[in-house]
């Protein structure tokens, strides 16, 4: 595999291998929608193979953070038009990552009366709402006959993805919001069809993705996950039962013919992730990093060894719009600025430069 040859995910035709990674930036209006600064951030970072999206919330109660965008009103299917539509006019392709945050919220930043969840377990910690920061409250814990509601959520945002004039779609499966809680044991205590057994703890999560797959089309679907990634109180501690259920989750998607699967894994040669590329059958984009950053060498190692299909990067892109360029040309990089990443305005944020001749 060479970074920067094409690569085919199901409808879609990149022109490299470099995929930037959903990345959190809270620039959107407290309404849901991307301001023109989102606009300028992610036209200027059009170069990348594929633009993952920032999680967007399907629903009022799916929103996680202060200042995130949306999928759910005319509104903000209006302001990612002018997104898509800039990516779009420099060649770009862009997916919108959706994303319910389930009980890693707040009712002060949703809005709503409570937050949900598979069970009645509340994260530790705090949640940083648009009132200060809060604990966590306990969460609503779905009952059966309300899972259809959510996945016809999922299923109406991702619709809403293109009419917005996406490329496609990324589920957001992993770092412990809904979906991912459903997968994880220490999220999901449910004692119904949709608990206990690894199986029955994928379960809902394959019936999202197969609704959204059949609404959108396989071809413009795709699905995150972070197997033992261990953050927000998704914790999957147990080797055994790890392998179980995402060989469970990826065994009931795999038939599908989806785009792609991401996976968020600190060893990406390492058998559970290279055991769940060889069930999926079809492209998978990986992640190295989260504790640490992406180096270019990190990528060309995945490259060399035909770990994956192409590599997810995130903070490399956030302080290098021409990223794809500086890497090919062993150019320096810009070093990003953390203290910037969730701030307001412009700072951090579209003021990197590109390399200059």
């Amino acid at each position: 595999m060479n970074l920067f040859h094409p690569l085919t995910l199901g409808d879609l035709e990149l022109a490299n291998r470099l995929v930037m990674a959903p990345l959190t930036r809270s620039r959107s209006s407290v309404d849901g929608v991307p301001t023109d600064d989102v606009v300028e951030y992610y036209r200027q970072r059009a170069s990348m193979g594929l633009i993952v999206s920032e999680g967007v919330y399907p629903s009022a109660t799916g929103q996680g953070f202060v200042r995130q965008p949306g999928l759910a009103t005319p509104e903000q299917i209006a302001g990612w038009k002018r997104v898509t539509g800039a990516v779009h006019a420099e060649g770009g392709l862009i997916v919108a990552q959706v994303m319910h945050a389930g009980r890693v919220t707040h009712p002060e930043t949703t809005g709503q009366e409570h937050v949900v969840a598979p069970s009645a377990i509340a994260v530790d910690g705090l949640s940083r709402t648009y009132s200060g920061k809060h604990a966590y409250t306990v969460p609503h814990a779905l009952t059966a006959a309300e899972l259809p509601g959510i996945v016809a959520e999922f299923v109406q945002s991702s619709r809403n993805a293109i009419e917005a004039g996406f490329d496609g779609v990324e589920l957001h499966g992993a770092n412990g919001y809904l979906l991912h809680e459903f997968l994880a044991p220490s999220a999901n205590v449910r004692t119904d069809g949709y608990g206990g057994s690894p199986a029955h703890r994928a379960r809902f999560v394959i019936e999202v993705v197969t609704a959204v797959a059949e609404a959108i089309g396989a071809g413009r679907t795709g699905l995150r996950i972070s197997p033992e990634h261990n953050v927000q109180g998704a914790l999957e501690t147990d080797p055994a039962d790890v392998a179980a259920t995402y060989g469970a989750l990826v065994d009931g998607i795999a038939p599908l013919g989806l785009a792609a699967l991401s996976i968020l894994h600190a060893d990406p040669a390492g058998a559970l992730v290279q055991d769940l590329r060889s069930r999926f059958g079809g492209p998978v984009l990986l992640n190295t990093g989260f504790q640490t950053v992406t180096t270019f060498d990190d990528a060309a190692a995945v490259a060399a060894n035909g770990w994956g299909d192409a590599v997810v990067v995130g903070r490399p892109a956030i302080a290098n719009p021409d990223l794809v360029r500086r890497w090919r040309e062993g150019l320096p990089l810009n070093a990003p600025d953390a203290s910037t990443f969730y701030t307001e305005g412009p700072a951090g944020y579209i003021d990197y430069p590109f390399w200059q001749n």
